[in-house]
């Protein structure tokens, strides 16, 4: 949160309370989007303070990043007292409709009309974070219902859970499938990452191939045998092979975006699809679809049990070379390659550091490189957020210390909540930021080259990224030779206490395949 006169009496009674952590941030998307990034890594609401006018407003991208994502939060909206409410407050420079904006991007928004129902909207904000397809659940409340007298009894509040609806026929139905299927392919999402080990054991017992949706890569070891590849942005053509020649695809807790969906061609109208998860949306498709309403874990513990085991391959997935095996020939580069910088991180962090990363161009390599092994290590913003990275590594570290936290981000977006390394600093949360510094929003950089042939409003000046770290009271360090990176890498991962690395990247590597120069003598016939 950032502290407003909104909830001063709330803030006061959470800083007393037992069980609480009350952290105060540098601004309030960086609160939003670490609020997020806790719904995430826990799969349990966190609750982020916005106070009316512009910090409510200002909550609204992180808040948007939870719903696209399906992560669970809970947000609540300081209002003015009801004695200013009561009256004409067009003029107020502060006062706006806060629940209806957000009601666009929010599972659920309300705002309280008396003190006495507080309680009972709190809990049913929980429950609409949680249950069905996990969001944002908004309710606003005037600032004097904090300290309105409540003398009911709450014990008859509870926050429910999530329903498995009709578990057994549908896991029998989609056993028939699979049983008949030649070659199934699955697809996890966000969902699947709580339900890990036993996707693990059915791809093993049932034989299909599993594919880790857009910036879910932890969902299933992606060095395992029956790992078929990451459908992210720019992937090879060869890693669509096992999804090319499925006949059956299961969707487990995925939402089937853009870009899992590689620009809505998959799955084929050929393809049977089966979507397993709750609070599933209507699909327009043209081909078969199946829907099972439950949580993923306890259908594949079903599935498992009623389907006939495979011993046939379902496609040739556990053969293929993945792109993390084949790295580039960076050996002639004279700036650090972006790939170096992932694979250097990757060789001397632990299996099980967090990574969290924003949009942007550099989050391909991040994406291609890094292979994701252990369970909930990737935190990224499946709707392209940018200034998500450094924030949700704070969040990350503070809600699990013990673990080495890894924030990536390019220098675009370094700046619009890097402020939060301040944060880091005074709540004592060691992570580690690279910086990849190109110059350039790279992507939209991709975009103009590759349409117009020149560049147009992209380009930023050089920033000392390492003062800047030093300034918040981090620990700050510059990579211009490739030779440096890996024992500043090194020289970051023992520091106890929050660490920039500013690496000036090669402008022309924009992806894990195209040189940027490339682009520009590329055919633009109209």
């Amino acid at each position: 949160m950032v502290p407003g006169d909104s909830f001063l009496e709330l803030v006061d009674a959470l800083q007393l309370g037992p069980g609480m952590t009350l952290v105060t941030t540098r601004h309030e998307a960086g609160a939003s989007f670490m609020a997020e990034a806790e719904g995430k890594l826990r799969d349990m609401p966190a609750l982020v303070l916005g106070s009316r006018g512009p910090g409510i407003t200002n909550l609204a991208i992180g808040v948007h990043t939870a719903y696209q994502d399906e992560t669970p939060m809970v947000v609540l909206l300081g209002r003015r007292p009801t004695s200013i409410l009561t009256r004409d407050s067009a003029d107020s420079v502060d006062e706006i409709d806060s629940t209806e904006l957000f009601r666009p991007f929010s599972k659920w928004a309300a705002e309280a009309a008396s003190a006495a129902e507080v309680p009972a909207l709190l809990v049913e904000a929980l429950n609409q974070a949680q249950s069905g397809r996990r969001g944002p659940a908004v309710l606003s409340v005037p600032s004097d219902f904090w300290v309105a007298p409540f003398d009911a009894s709450i014990g008859d509040l509870n926050v429910g859970g999530a329903h498995n609806g009709a578990l057994h026929r549908s896991a029998d139905e989609v056993a028939a499938l699979l049983n008949d299927s030649r070659y199934p392919v699955v697809i996890a999402g966000a969902r699947a990452r709580l339900a890990r080990d036993e996707l693990v054991t059915a791809a093993e017992q049932l034989g299909f191939s599993v594919y880790n949706a857009f910036r879910r890569q932890d969902a299933f070891p992606e060095n395992h045998s029956r790992y078929a590849g990451h459908l992210g942005i720019g992937i090879p053509a060869r890693q669509l092979d096992a999804l090319d020649r499925a006949d059956l695809v299961i969707s487990l807790g995925a939402r089937l975006d853009e870009i899992t969906t590689q620009g809505y061609r998959y799955p084929l109208p050929s393809q049977t699809l089966v979507m397993v998860g709750t609070g599933l949306p209507d699909t327009r498709r043209r081909g078969l679809t199946f829907r099972v309403e439950s949580e993923i874990e306890p259908f594949l513990r079903e599935l498992r049990a009623v389907a006939a085991p495979r011993t046939r391959r379902s496609s040739a997935a556990n053969a293929a070379v993945h792109t993390f095996m084949t790295p580039p020939d960076t050996s002639e580069a004279v700036l650090v390659h972006p790939a170096d910088v992932v694979r250097t991180v990757r060789k001397l962090a632990p299996e099980d550091t967090i990574v969290t990363n924003d949009a942007g161009n550099f989050a391909g390599f991040v994406h291609r490189y890094w292979c994701f092994t252990a369970p909930r290590t990737q935190l990224g913003p499946a709707n392209g957020a940018l200034g998500y990275a450094v924030p949700a590594a704070v969040a990350a570290k503070l809600a699990e210390p013990e673990r080495t936290v890894v924030a990536m981000v390019g220098d675009g977006g370094a700046l619009m909540t890097g402020q939060e390394i301040e944060t880091a600093v005074r709540y004592r949360a060691p992570i580690i930021v690279l910086v990849f510094q190109n110059g350039l929003y790279g992507t939209v950089a991709m975009h103009q080259a590759r349409t117009h042939g020149r560049l147009s409003g992209v380009t930023l000046d050089a920033v000392d990224f390492a003062s800047w770290a030093r300034g918040l009271g981090a620990a700050g360090y510059t990579v211009e030779d490739p030779q440096d990176l890996e024992p500043t890498v090194h020289r970051a991962l023992r520091h106890q206490r929050p660490t920039v690395i500013d690496v000036r990247t090669d402008p022309d590597v924009i992806t894990p395949e195209t040189r940027l120069s490339s682009l520009f003598h590329a055919d633009r016939s109209v």
